[in-house]
C-alpha cells in the first residue's frame, strides 16, 4: 500500500481512507454483515485510515467501526469528528465547538469507540459563537492527557485555519473535494501547504455521481440523503449527468473506471492529500483501490479539465437549510 503522512508532523496513512458515514447514515438501507466483511477487506488490503463521526447514525457508526477493528487496532488510524448537533429525530440543529463541549463529546466518542485513544480528532465544522482558539486549546488539553493524537478541522476557512494552528499544530483539514467541488483550491490548500497541514477530501466522488451509476433519482432509495441535495435535481440532474458521461468516455479510453479516473485525479493533485472515498460494499472498495495504479500523461490531465473544468458542476452543494446551520 502506498502511504502519505498527514501534515508535518501528524500519522502516516495509507494513500486512499475509508470513510465510513454510508454504513450507518444518508445513503439507503444499512448492511451490516457486508459493511463488516468490507472494513476488515479493506484493513486487509492495507487501508490503515478509517473515517467516522459521532453524529453519524447518532452514534452507531462509532460503535460499529469501534466493533470491527477491536482486535486489529494496532492496524488502524482512527479519524473521528465532533460538533455538529443533532435532535431526537436526527435533524441537523446547529454546531458547539465550546470546551466543555469538546471534552465530553470526545469521552463520549471514545466509549462509543472502545478504545482508549483517537488518533485524529476533528472539529466536523466550525462553531461560530465560539473563537476557534477556545477550541484548540481544548482539543490540545486532550492530546497532553493523551485522549487524542493529532487534531483536524472540517470544512474550516484559511483565516481560521491560521488562528488555529498558532495555538496547536493541526495534521490535516477535510474538505469536499473532487471533480465537481474545487472551492479548496482558492484559499484553504494553499493554507494547509503553508502551514504544513495534510488535505483529507471527503466525497472525493461527488457522493458516487462521478462512479457514473446514478442515470436517474430512481436508481436511489427514497430515503436517501442524496434527494435532497440540488446537484441531484430537476435540470441539475441532467447537465451533470451529461458532462459525467464525457468522463465516462475518457475513463473507457484510460482502460480504467470513471470511479477510478475521478479517484486519481484527486491524487495526483499533491502527496499531501489522502482522499476518504466512503463504501459499504467490497466490490467497489476493490475498484476504487485500482486508482492507486493510474499514472498520467499531461495531455490526458488536460482533456480531463476541458471536460470537468472548474464550476462544471450544476446547482450548490447543500441545500440552503443545510447551509444556514453549517456555513
Amino acid at each position: 500500500m502506498q502511504m502519505r503522512r498527514l501534515g508535518k508532523d501528524g500519522p502516516q496513512v495509507s494513500a486512499m481512507g475509508l470513510g465510513c458515514m454510508g454504513i450507518s447514515d444518508a445513503y439507503g438501507t444499512r448492511d451490516e454483515q457486508e459493511a463488516l466483511a468490507t472494513l476488515h477487506r479493506a484493513i486487509d488490503l492495507g487501508i490503515n485510515f478509517l473515517d467516522t463521526a459521532d453524529v453519524y447514525g447518532q452514534g452507531h457508526n462509532e460503535q460499529f467501526v469501534g466493533r470491527a477493528i477491536r482486535t486489529r487496532r494496532d492496524r488502524v488510524c482512527l479519524a473521528t469528528k465532533f460538533g455538529l448537533l443533532r435532535d431526537a429525530q436526527g435533524r441537523l440543529t446547529g454546531v458547539c465547538g465550546t470546551p466543555a463541549y469538546v471534552r465530553s463529546a470526545c469521552e463520549a466518542s471514545l466509549r462509543r469507540l472502545g478504545i482508549d485513544t483517537i488518533d485524529l480528532y476533528y472539529q466536523h465544522r466550525l462553531d461560530r459563537t465560539t473563537p476557534i482558539e477556545q477550541t484548540v486549546e481544548a482539543l490540545a488539553a486532550l492530546v497532553r492527557e493523551g485522549k487524542i493524537r493529532h487534531i483536524g478541522l472540517s470544512e474550516v476557512d484559511a483565516e481560521t485555519l491560521h488562528r488555529a494552528a498558532a495555538i496547536h499544530p493541526i495534521a490535516a483539514v477535510q474538505s469536499e473535494y473532487s471533480l465537481w467541488t474545487r472551492d479548496p483550491e482558492d484559499e484553504i490548500l494553499p493554507a494547509c501547504r503553508e502551514l504544513g497541514v495534510g488535505f483529507v477530501p471527503f466525497s472525493p466522488l461527488g457522493r458516487g455521481f462521478l462512479s457514473g451509476r446514478v442515470n436517474s433519482m430512481s436508481d436511489l432509495p427514497p430515503e436517501d440523503f442524496r434527494q435532497r441535495l440540488p446537484r441531484f435535481q430537476g435540470d441539475n440532474f441532467e447537465r451533470n449527468r451529461a458532462w459525467v458521461s464525457q468522463l465516462e468516455a475518457l475513463a473507457a479510453q484510460k482502460g480504467c473506471t470513471p470511479s477510478q479516473l475521478a479517484l486519481a485525479w484527486v491524487l495526483a493533485q499533491g502527496e499531501d492529500i489522502v482522499p476518504i472515498p466512503g463504501t459499504k460494499r467490497r466490490a467497489y472498495l476493490q475498484e476504487n483501490l485500482g486508482a492507486l495504479e493510474i499514472r498520467w500523461e499531461a495531455e490526458e490531465l488536460a482533456a480531463l479539465e476541458q471536460v470537468a473544468p472548474r464550476g462544471v458542476a450544476a446547482g450548490a452543494r447543500y441545500p440552503e437549510a443545510l447551509l444556514q446551520i453549517t456555513r
